[in-house]
Parts: C-alpha cells; structure tokens; sequence
C-alpha cells in the first residue's frame, strides 16, 4: 500500500461513514467488510440474502459481528424505503421500484439516495454496465453533467508536478470517444471529485496535440467547445485548454508557449484526454517506462458517490477504493 493510499485512508478514519456493499454473498467483499471495520473507515452495511451472506462469511472465515445486515426479502423494510424514495420526483415509477429494489444493487443505490447509507462499493462481482445502470436509475448525474466518467489518480515517483508525485488522468474508463458535451462533463465531474477526494483546488487541462491554436483538426474543434461548454455551466472552475501535455505541467514551456494568462497552464494537476486511447496509453505508459502507479474506481458525475470497482482488485486495494468513496461522501 502506497504512502498516498495510507494518507488517504487516516483522512477517511476521521469521519467514518456507513458504506453500503451489496455484494456480501462474495468471499472476498467480506474480508473488505471486516477490514473496513478494523481500520475504522466506517460501518459495512451488507445489502442481500442473510442466509447467502451467513453462508459466504462462514466459507470465507469472516466474523459479522459490528456489521449490519439489510434483508432484501424483507418486503415490509423494503416498501417503506420505496416510499420514502418516491417522496421526491424520480425517473422509475413505483412498480419499477419494487421489482428492481429486488437487487441488491439497485437497493443499495435507493438507500444511498434516501440517506440511510453515505456511499456504495461496488463491482467486484458486477460488471461496469450493471453498476451504471443501477447508479443511474436511483440516483443520477449532477446537474451539468452529461455522462459519467472514471478518474485515475496516478502517483509517479520522482515527478515534480504542481502537487508533487501525484497527478489525475480522465477519463479512463467509460467514454471512448467524447463528444464536446461529454469532455465538458468529463472535466467538471472530475474537478469536483478532485476536490473531494484530494482535498486539491483542481486546475483542469484538456489535452491535446496542440496548444491555443498551434494545430488545428476535429479533435482540437471538440476540445474548444467543450471548454465553452465548461465555462458556460461552472465558471467558478479553473479549466483551460487545449495544451499539450508539456505546456499543461511544466512552467516554462506554457511561458514560451502560451501569451495570454491561465490559471491552468504550466500548472495543472487535472489531465482531461481527447478520447479513452490517449488516457488508457497514457496510464500504461507512466505505469511501464516511469514505474507510475494508477488508483480509483470512484465513479465521477453522480449526485452520490459510488465506486465500480474491478474483479481483479486485491482486497488491499479495494480498501483504498472504500477511502477515496468514503472521503467523496464526506466533502463531496
């Protein structure tokens, strides 16, 4: 476990929070669970069958003792949640709710948006898609926000960039090829999780082959409106662009390069790729030639935070997963 993944998780023990986990009938998500509770991250609140939760807590030598367990079967509890959530206007009717509030995944995310949990850990078990669709369903995307997107944190050991070692990439899993709408979205969601989880005032670059007009081409045109886009729908951000990689991270190349002032250029700690090739070389590039490491599965753009995480994670880190959701839900 990496110094950053330590800090951020003695910042998330400060307020421990009730973390939903509607994949308890999974071995390793228990080890997560009682981990969670060692460290003093927060109360796991396993959403599921009890009888399927007992059995794989007794396969995986798991105590529950400190956990609570929420019944899906139990109509009763389930109803009354479903009438508290439809007490707002929301996109699933009553019917919707009952079946789908069968999963536990969508149960969980109807309990994170009526304010019995404070975030959900998913995707372990479940794929990318089915974590969206349920996050979508019953809790939504914020307000100037098109499409969701995953943030990497990425911690590179000898770099000197404006907050030392570590900088963002996005987006690094959902959108292949965003349009001006969807890079807007991509770099006003991640500012805001930026925020949140690092604590950082996030200076956001949107990257490109070329700096303020030194090329030109469809892709560059995409980056311009999609930095209208962004000023348009959150002024208050500092986001700026189109740079190449050097004239958004080192001082002296956005000196020569660039004439006009930014708050970005030079110094940004937010990287915003044209499209999921450049972020997913870019991430394997720093990982294999500068021995770089990337974390985060915290979904960015949802009204609440929510984590997808990846079926190969280790259990180490998808605790440092539960910290970045943990402190989304604290200062998000």
């Amino acid at each position: 476990m990496t110094g950053l993944i330590t800090e951020l998780i003695e910042q998330a023990k400060r307020n421990p929070k009730r973390i939903a986990l509607p994949e308890a009938f999974d071995g390793d998500t228990l080890v997560l669970a009682r981990c969670i509770l060692n460290e003093g991250l927060g109360v796991p609140v396993l959403v599921g069958v009890p009888a399927d939760i007992a059995a794989a807590a007794d396969e995986a030598g798991v105590a529950l003792d400190g956990m609570e367990i929420i019944d899906v079967t139990d109509e009763r509890a389930r109803y009354a949640a479903i009438e508290r959530y439809l007490r707002e206007p929301r996109m699933i009717s009553e019917k919707g709710c009952k079946r789908r509030s069968k999963d536990p995944l969508n149960y969980a995310m109807m309990l994170e948006s009526i304010g019995d949990v404070d975030c959900t850990f998913a995707g372990h078990v479940a794929t990318t898609g089915e974590v969206l669709m349920a996050a979508q369903n019953f809790i939504g995307l914020k307000e100037g926000v098109d499409t969701p997107s995953i943030m990497a944190i990425i911690e590179i050991e000898g770099f000197e960039g404006p907050e030392g070692d570590t900088i963002v990439f996005a987006d690094c899993g959902l959108n292949p090829e965003p349009d001006a709408e969807g890079l807007a979205s991509i770099a006003i969601a991640t500012a805001d999780q930026v925020k949140a989880i690092l604590g950082w005032e996030p200076r956001v670059a949107l990257l490109s082959f070329s700096t303020k007009g030194s090329g030109t081409s469809a892709s560059t045109e995409t980056a311009l409106r999609a930095l209208d886009i962004a000023h348009e729908r959150r002024s208050d951000l500092k986001i700026d662009g189109e740079f190449q990689l050097d004239a958004a991270i080192v001082p002296r190349v956005a000196q020569r390069k660039i004439r006009a002032h930014s708050d970005v250029a030079g110094k940004a700690n937010v990287l915003i790729f044209p499209d999921l090739d450049a972020a997913n070389i870019a991430i394997k590039a720093v990982q294999l030639f500068a021995h770089g490491s990337g974390y985060g599965h915290t979904l960015s753009g949802f009204k609440l935070p929510v984590s997808d995480s990846s079926r190969n994670s280790t259990v180490d880190e998808m605790l440092g997963d539960i910290a970045m959701l943990a402190l989304a839900a604290e200062r998000g």
